[in-house]
């Protein structure tokens, strides 16, 4: 399989930015990736994009330039960053273009997401029942986990300290105070046993990444970082997912961030223990701690006792969102994907300043999760 490496990556600000549209975020965005890939927009041969919300990636032409090149447009939820960065990838490993060019952004409204039932394929009763609210559901799914794994609820607040901790240390984290333990467990209560600021927040922002064959890396030098697993993927019978909580079938229910993540790791013939640096979708705080051994970094129900241990810190054996996270940056759906790439991209280049993980890093791991059950996970090197 041939080598594709990311050659630029570039981000807007994140967070409520008046008088900028969802469109000008991904302007900026993907200004940012092709200077950081040390080209102009007339060398991106074809490119994949999408948002949630605000509009037609390849509309974006009619500002970048009229080159003529094919340009995708992706919509996956909150694995639409993801999504389409494989494809950009799969465009390179075809032999289609030597260099291409991934994409996401929104800008959400303030107040929870309100997708529609029938765009998802339910009933209109679905969402009359409220079970469209995706809160319900993260309180749900991490109620139970925590009843089966024996985790407590002081574990929730310590990701979400962590989350705005780290992104204190970020110049483009929307959330950039640091919120104590006690603060955050002592907030409204949403959806029990989540508080209102274990919660990402909708949000604005764009994020891209430029790609590269293994010979355009090499005649355009730079800083590259390599691509050595990438997958994306679907739910599985039985699973518990956003949209359908419920669960069929006997037994364990699958998690489509397990399989896929093992897909990445098996691609890159490398494991979980051999990251130095992870991304793991955290729309809110119980869903970090279920990453964490979804994908493979730990064993169910030991998370408690890792967080509680600190080794999920930026200077602990397996930092974990060390850019903030959604809870820190919010979650313009589009983006969110690709700003983890950013995140990981600028760690093992050694350029992420005061949250530098120390040591070194080689290895890097993203991974996101949305409804209504689909995920993209990456692994990376230097």
């Amino acid at each position: 399989m041939s080598t594709v490496s990311i050659i630029g990556a570039g981000l807007s600000k994140f967070g409520r930015q008046p008088g900028k549209s969802g469109r000008q975020l991904a302007l900026d965005a993907i200004a940012s990736a092709l200077t950081d890939a040390g080209i102009g927009w007339t060398d991106v041969q074809v490119a994949f994009g999408g948002s949630d919300g605000s509009g037609l990636a390849d509309t974006l032409v009619a500002e970048l330039g009229l080159t003529g090149i094919p340009f995708t447009n992706v919509k996956n939820g909150c694995a639409t960053g993801g999504s389409a960065l494989v494809s950009a990838v799969n465009a390179i490993r075809a032999g289609a273009a030597d260099i291409a060019l991934a994409v996401g952004f929104d800008k959400h409204p303030r107040g929870a997401f309100d997708p529609a039932p029938e765009d998802w394929g339910l009933p209109v009763g679905y969402g009359e029942a409220g079970l469209m609210v995706t809160t319900q559901f993260f309180g749900i799914k991490i109620a139970r986990y925590m009843r089966e794994h024996a985790i407590s609820a002081p574990t929730l607040a310590a990701v979400a300290e962590k989350a705005y901790r780290n992104g204190s240390l970020n110049p483009n984290a929307w959330r950039r105070e640091p919120m104590s333990a006690e603060a955050i467990a002592a907030a409204d209560m949403v959806n029990d046993p989540l508080t209102r600021y274990m919660f990402c927040s909708p949000g604005e922002g764009g994020a891209a990444v430029v790609v590269a064959s293994e010979a355009a890396a090499r005649r355009l030098g730079g800083r590259p970082v390599y691509l050595r697993g990438i997958s994306a993927g679907t739910r599985r019978f039985g699973s518990f997912e956003v949209f359908g909580p419920s669960i069929q079938g006997r037994g364990t229910p699958p998690s489509v961030s397990t399989s896929t993540a093992a897909a990445a790791f098996e691609q890159a013939g490398l494991g979980p223990s051999d990251v130095d640096v992870a991304q793991l979708q955290d729309t809110e705080s119980g869903a970090e701690i279920m990453h964490m051994a979804e994908c493979g970094f730990c064993e169910h129900g030991e998370q408690e006792k890792l967080i509680a241990a600190g080794e999920t810190e930026i200077g602990g054996r397996i930092p974990i969102n060390t850019d903030g996270g959604c809870i820190a940056n919010g979650e313009p759906i589009g983006a969110s994907g690709l700003r983890q790439i950013h995140e990981i991209v600028t760690q093992l280049r050694g350029e992420a300043g005061a949250r530098q993980v120390p040591g070194h890093p080689r290895i890097g791991f993203t991974h996101v999760y949305g409804a209504p059950g689909i995920s993209a996970c990456t692994v990376l090197s230097v």
